[in-house]
């Protein structure tokens, strides 16, 4: 992983995110249509199945207690003091929250839900046009995949840099459907103005300058999501094995109403049933490294329907690659939990290794 030159455009002295490689491994979506006249036995998915998928419970009983905040109500001068204090108390104990009137058009939003449903649906053959590449976790494949005997999650992707524009490589961009191009540049365009405002009001609920973050939410990688359904056995494999965000914030959207995204707290799972018009936020870990601990990058995962697919668009906004974040103290009196941290050294360990809980965060933390 290195910072590289974009291709396509930019100039020398611009730079990225390269995210290095993952091993090849089959694609899940073809997995299951080879295989829908017959049940997938379990010697060919034996590399899916999760032995510890079990070791927490699941408290579905607490799924409608993910904290809603309205940002129509943030830029309202009579509701802002309460908004803020809810979305200050987001931060603090869930790490999550879902965002009402984001401003996100909904044609836009159709738009964006539309082109990823017709991706998906494409031949293999056409969408491994936009196949990853040695050396780059763009394009069509897997993530995080470094063994060959490690377990693996239950899902395809697709990523690309997305902005700013000079980190695009537009080899990867899909000219089918024809109009994904032009749907990703609308959806992830409204997602930085999007963002912008969520970290200043976030700025606020700390009493930090906005300016102090101004470095810390300048890229955007967008990785789209697909997990099929797995009849034979949804208990025992993931979507997505349990992970915080190497990002500085993350923004979610639920592209159909199959539910399987869960947060990790007080020991237990908690799902998360999305509201319809929300957009899903959570803290990434260089938030909580500059808020020493304040606001705290959740673990999550992502379960399996037996019947229906399930997908998502997951946006990672992050700070400039060459950059560093610190520990933001509140007082004299506060103890430093954090190290200053490289961004690049941070970003190089993180996607070096399988995902496992927050433990590279672990190397960000003092002793």
């Amino acid at each position: 992983m290195e910072v590289e030159a974009p291709c396509g455009g930019g100039s020398a002295g611009e730079s990225r995110w390269s995210l290095g490689s993952s091993l090849a491994v089959r694609n899940v979506q073809d997995l299951v249509s080879s295989s829908a006249a017959e049940e997938l036995t379990p010697d060919m998915i034996q590399r899916y199945i999760q032995p510890d998928i079990d070791a927490h419970a699941v408290l579905a009983e607490h799924s409608e207690e993910v904290p809603v905040i309205d940002l129509g109500k943030l830029m309202n001068a009579e509701t802002v003091e309460d908004e803020t204090a809810k979305l200050k108390l987001a931060c603090e104990e869930w790490g999550f929250f879902q965002v009402l009137n984001h401003g996100v058009p909904d044609e836009v939003i159709v738009g964006i839900k539309q082109n990823i449903h017709k991706f998906f649906e494409l031949p293999l053959d056409v969408k491994n046009g936009y196949a990853q590449r040695p050396g780059d976790l763009q394009g069509y494949g897997q993530a995080f995949v470094f063994s060959d005997d490690q377990k693996l999650d239950w899902a395809d992707m697709f990523g690309l840099f997305t902005q700013p524009t000079q980190a695009r490589d537009m080899s990867y961009w899909p000219s089918e459907p024809r109009t994904f191009r032009n749907s990703i540049e609308e959806y992830t365009s409204e997602l930085m103005k999007l963002s912008h405002s969520i970290v200043t009001f976030i700025a606020k609920t700390l009493d930090f300058d906005p300016e102090l973050m101004a470095d810390k939410n300048v890229g955007q990688f967008l990785r789209m999501n697909y997990y099929p359904p797995c009849m034979s056995t949804p208990g025992k494999v993931l979507g997505f094995s349990p992970h915080s965000d190497a990002s500085f914030i993350t923004i979610l959207l639920e592209v159909n109403s199959v539910q399987g995204l869960q947060i990790r707290r007080r020991g237990a799972w908690i799902p998360v049933k999305p509201h319809g018009d929300a957009l899903l936020v959570n803290v990434g870990d260089f938030l909580e490294i500059m808020t020493n601990g304040k606001y705290k990058s959740i673990e999550h995962r992502v379960t399996i329907n037996a019947h229906k697919e399930r997908l998502s668009i997951s946006a990672f906004h992050v700070p400039k690659y060459d950059g560093i974040v610190s520990p933001v103290l509140g007082n004299t009196e506060e103890k430093v939990l954090y190290k200053t941290t490289i961004v690049e050294e941070y970003a190089r360990l993180y996607l070096s290794s399988k995902r496992d809980g927050k433990r590279t965060l672990d190397h960000a933390m003092l002793s």
